[in-house]
């Protein structure tokens, strides 16, 4: 993995400067001879029970918790060099970021519930218009002036720092990245220097993982109280009244604010949207400044992730002029209300990823302008996830669309029919929804449905090129999909 070698001393572990390492791992069927092992607490199992597995691999060093340690006491010899640590996953990620000792020169990040990878990639839009060499880092994998694939909205520390090693070998100076809840709460972003961050919403998502809205929330104010240098700024979408009360608190600790949203009192204000088939037209202030400027973008909350990424942008030393000028060439983000189809009678399809109650509220309330006759909307529930926020997820589309799909997304290994029935029952006593559990089925059936100046907006999976079904990813792709309807509806095929 690794090409270089550095004493401990240097990834940050002054009590063992003598000993040196020629790269990290955390999964001992990847270690390396000269490797420092990190033994990381894991759901089910701590990786101290690998730890001699990664020594006969050629590990020099280990690092863990004091749990791992008492493990390892009986298992290793007592000279073998343990570095033991109450926040292992923390430092790991320093050491990593030690290691590859590069990353773009000019970082941001985003969290929140809904909006990063638009965010994130409308940012690197931005740059790149700006002339800069800049690149998105997140759930659609590292996109830009240099790419990379990812298993992980925010990947595990070794393989981020790598990738931000490469980037900036690349020649990338500009880099924008999501910051999952996940990603936060197991330490992967630290040692990432960041410039400014963003916080674009905070609704109910992840609670199968966090338990509370208490922990969730806490997960993701990491970003600002543990990584945000005090010198660098937060922006923050105070629009979420969750979020005004916390820009509050921010500014209180003396954290540089800048705030976005439709209130006056913000710094990067919406004033007005006016809506069409194919975008819309925005006319905002910054700073008591007016603009007016076309997005070609479909849903109002896009303005919101536009105004969030023009934010972090100026934030991280941008010119505010030159940045809204950009805003016309900016195009939507794969899977976030992207146009898929237009059946002949011009009924038009698109595809959003939305999964979350709050999601599938904002998608459809957003798609209701440009859309002159009826709404159709098909929405369905990931298994092995959260199951609390099934039936409010129906509850939402059936308040906002004039019909209602419920259909498969990834079940995983629950039943199918059980995860339908969980969402179907937010919607008791509405006759406008129905049941297709089928995936490509409901789509055939929802297009065929569609007549003059109608649309159709297809919700869970957005980007994804794979249906997960128990254990196997399946090919399916919701785009391809609805042309493969409209094509053959309409006879193309």
């Amino acid at each position: 993995m690794g090409n270089q070698n550095k004493t401990l001393g240097e990834l940050g572990f002054a009590a063992y400067t003598h000993v040196v390492v020629s790269g990290i791992a955390i999964d001992n069927r990847a270690v390396k001879k000269g490797d420092l092992f990190g033994a990381l607490p894991g759901t089910n199992v701590h990786g101290a029970r690998f730890a001699l597995d990664a020594v006969e691999a050629g590990a020099a060093a280990i690092l863990t918790d004091p749990d791992g340690a008492s493990t390892l006491k009986t298992v290793l010899d007592p000279s073998f060099p343990v570095i033991v640590t109450t926040d292992v996953r923390a430092a790991l990620s320093r050491a990593a970021a030690l290691y590859f000792g590069a990353q773009p020169e000019t970082m941001v990040a985003v969290t929140g519930t809904n909006g990063k990878t638009s965010v994130s990639t409308f940012c690197r839009q931005i740059w790149n218009e700006l002339e800069l060499s800049a690149v998105n880092i997140g759930t659609t994998g590292v996109e830009g002036d240099w790419t990379h694939p990812l298993h992980h909205t925010t990947p595990d520390p070794i393989t981020l720092h790598s990738i931000l090693k490469q980037a900036a070998d690349h020649g990338v100076t500009h880099a924008a990245m999501e910051a999952s809840s996940h990603g936060l709460d197991q330490r992967r972003l630290e040692g990432v220097a960041l410039v400014a961050a963003g916080f674009t919403n905070f609704t109910q998502d992840h609670l199968d993982y966090h338990h509370s809205f208490e922990d969730y929330f806490a997960a993701k104010a990491r970003l600002f109280e543990k990584l945000l240098p005090m010198d660098a700024t937060a922006v923050i979408n105070t629009d979420d009244p969750k979020l005004s009360l916390y820009a509050s608190d921010l500014d209180m600790l003396g954290y540089q604010l800048l705030t976005i949203g439709a209130n006056a009192a913000n710094d990067l204000c919406i004033l007005d949207q006016r809506f069409d088939a194919t975008g819309q037209t925005l006319r905002f202030s910054f700073k008591g400044k007016t603009y007016v400027k076309r997005l070609n973008l479909i849903g109002g909350f896009q303005a919101e992730n536009v105004l969030m990424a023009a934010a972090l942008v100026i934030a991280a030393g941008a010119e505010p002029d030159h940045v809204f000028d950009t805003f016309e060439h900016l195009v939507t983000v794969r899977g976030r209300m992207q146009f898929a189809a237009t059946r002949a009678n011009g009924a038009s399809v698109f595809v959003d990823y939305a999964h979350t109650p709050d999601a599938v509220e904002t998608a459809i309330s957003a798609f209701r302008p440009h859309v002159i006759g009826r709404l159709i909307a098909i929405i369905g529930a990931g298994g092995d996830r959260d199951k609390t926020k099934r039936p409010l997820m129906a509850q939402a589309a059936v308040q906002h669309a004039d019909f209602v799909i419920v259909t498969d997304d990834n079940p995983r290994t629950e039943d199918p029919a059980d995860i339908r029935a969980q969402v179907i029952a937010g919607a008791q006593g509405y006759d406008t929804i129905i049941e297709v559990g089928d995936r490509a089925e409901a789509i055939l059936r929802a297009v065929h449905m569609l007549e003059p100046g109608d649309g159709l907006l297809i919700t869970g999976k957005g980007h994804e090129t794979g249906q997960i079904v128990g254990q196997d990813i399946l090919p399916f792709d919701d785009v391809e999909q609805a042309s493969v309807a409209v094509a053959a509806l309409d006879g193309i095929i």
